[in-house]
């Protein structure tokens, strides 16, 4: 079953990236908060890969095809924390305009990508591991827990989503984050390990949904 919900993932993420283009090529590409298409392309690949794991087999092509969902997970999820400041600073707080919490806001996101590098990819040692019909490889070395990174980048969704309802009075960006970090909290009784990636999803919808009604304001 789980193929499938990831099969679902994937043609999921693909709608929401033509949507994404589809606001860039009519808002303009000219705007930081775009990043976030890299963000969906990178979920894309890896629910893409976890869905077709059993299908291509075990063995070295899969295995890297899976390393390759780590190093996209590295320099992609922190960007996640300039689209956070961006929306901040389209609701018109001066302070989140300032070009030094601009720069401190990208040396944020080079610090996360070293980080996680340095803690998650570098050294990685990956193993199959075959769960509730999908193949795949997980990081032998990785500890329990979500990664330090994911943990720093969710504050910055957090606060901004907090901004954006008080400023905007626009609460989906909040829900979304909330939704988000009680789903990975909370173990679900089901047998699947591909259900609790809802709210990862539910999340990107909501940071879509957000883009698009900042969009609309400032036509």
């Amino acid at each position: 079953m789980d193929p499938l919900i990831y099969l679902f993932f994937t043609i999921a993420y693909t709608a929401l990236l033509v949507w994404g283009i589809v606001l860039a090529q009519k808002n303009g590409w000219n705007n930081s908060a775009n990043l976030i298409l890299l963000v969906i392309a990178g979920l894309i690949y890896d629910n893409g890969i976890l869905a077709a794991g059993t299908l291509i087999g075990e063995g070295g092509h899969l295995k890297n095809l899976n390393a390759v969902r780590f190093w996209a997970h590295a320099f992609f999820t922190p960007l996640l924390v300039i689209f956070a400041w961006k929306t901040v600073s389209r609701t018109g707080v001066e302070w989140a305009r300032s070009k030094w919490i601009k720069y401190g806001i990208y040396l944020v996101f080079i610090g996360l990508v070293v980080l996680e590098l340095a803690t998650e990819v570098f050294g990685l040692e990956l193993r199959a591991k075959r769960e509730y019909g999908v193949l795949g490889y997980e990081n032998a070395a990785q500890g329990g827990g979500p990664p330090l990174m994911v943990l720093i980048v969710t504050v910055f969704l957090l606060i901004a989503s907090i901004i954006v309802w008080k400023k905007q009075k626009w609460p989906w960006f909040f829900v979304g984050t909330v939704l988000m970090g009680l789903g990975s909290a909370v173990e679900f009784p089901v047998k699947s390990a591909a259900v609790v990636n809802a709210f990862e999803l539910i999340l990107l919808l909501s940071l879509m949904a957000t883009k698009h009604f900042q969009d609309q304001r400032e036509e």
